[in-house]
């Protein structure tokens, strides 16, 4: 076989070769393309499902708080005012609880800074500072200018 002939075919072996590989690329990007997609569509379904799933639970709150101011006033025998009265100063009252223990938690995650690590740096740093650069055993450094004198 002449040396051409031979090269050519190499050439055409190297084209081939990269155009399967382009191609292999190619489908493997649709292919992502295709998995995100398809899981994107699903949370979009899910996020869509779990807020009616919310609104129908809110809702539901809602009636299950009419009947308990209905039954405290049942139960007492008085005007249904005084059970829905009763009703939301309990309500205002957990309300008040958790808005005062969310503030103190706030507080108390506040800066949310790395205290440790910050204070491990400037220990680091200040080791860094204090220390002399050191030069190794039998290196000549120059302690005049023009003078030069070993290291023991």
């Amino acid at each position: 076989m002449p040396p051409e002939h031979q090269t050519s075919e190499l050439a055409k072996a190297i084209q081939e070769v990269t155009e399967k590989g382009q191609l292999l690329v190619r489908e493997e990007i649709a292919l992502a393309k295709a998995e995100v997609t398809e899981k994107v569509t699903g949370l979009v379904k899910g996020i869509a499902v779990g807020a009616a799933a919310g609104i129908f639970v809110l809702a539901g709150l809602i009636y299950f708080l009419h009947f308990l101011a209905l039954l405290i006033a049942d139960v007492l025998g008085s005007n249904p005012w005084l059970g829905y009265l009763i009703l939301s100063g309990a309500l205002f009252l957990f309300g008040g609880i958790a808005g005062f223990l969310a503030a103190r938690f706030f507080k108390k995650g506040t800066p949310p800074t790395p205290q440790m690590a910050i204070e491990e740096a400037q220990l680091i740093k200040a080791t860094i500072q204090s220390s002399q650069p050191a030069t190794p055993q039998g290196v000549v450094a120059p302690t005049t200018p023009g003078k030069v004198e070993a290291k023991r």
